[in-house]
């Protein structure tokens, strides 16, 4: 079952495969592990759902023991796929207090640290608000299109099949 990692994999059920796809990726590949959903306010902003979580982005917990807490990401690890949050730590059994590795999918990234300019480049491919309503307003009147033209012909066969008269 001994395979090289391959970027075009066809994603299967079994968990083991998923696992051993993460576990082999190269570093390069683990990026975009490490990426989180936008809050409503950024999606709107920006047109985009999710991105790829960096040091210095404001993040707010989703899940676990520190659900509802927010900070500041002190660190990413790409290699073993956890953030580490300030303000956010556990307690060890010697006593000190070390920070928590949390799971980038349970994180909501509430703003973005756009210090770097291949990010904002990246958000500025993203489709913009105008342009993502006028995608969705163009769907629905699509679908409205079909759904009249699926009513007159329902309209139509009633007209042309003759009514049956009662026999006595």
């Amino acid at each position: 079952m001994k395979q090289l990692w391959s970027p075009s994999w066809k994603s299967s059920k079994q968990p083991r495969k998923q696992r051993k796809f993460r576990h082999n990726a190269p570093i390069h590949a683990r990026h975009k592990f490490v990426s989180a959903n936008l809050s409503p306010v950024l999606r709107n902003e920006y047109g985009k759902r999710s991105m790829s979580i960096r040091k210095g982005d404001e993040v707010e917990v989703m899940r676990g023991g520190f659900k509802k807490l927010k900070g500041v990401v002190d660190r990413v690890d790409v290699k073993k796929g956890k953030i580490y949050v300030e303000n956010i730590k556990i307690k060890k059994v010697d006593g000190s207090e070390v920070l928590k590795a949390l799971e980038p999918s349970n994180l909501r990234i509430t703003k973005l640290d756009l210090d770097d300019k291949m990010r904002q480049k990246v958000l500025e491919r993203a489709p913009k608000k105008e342009k993502a309503e006028k995608a969705k307003k163009g769907k629905e009147a699509v679908k409205k299109k079909e759904t009249s033209k699926k009513a007159e012909k329902k309209m139509e066969t009633k007209k042309e099949e003759p009514k049956k008269e009662k026999v006595k």
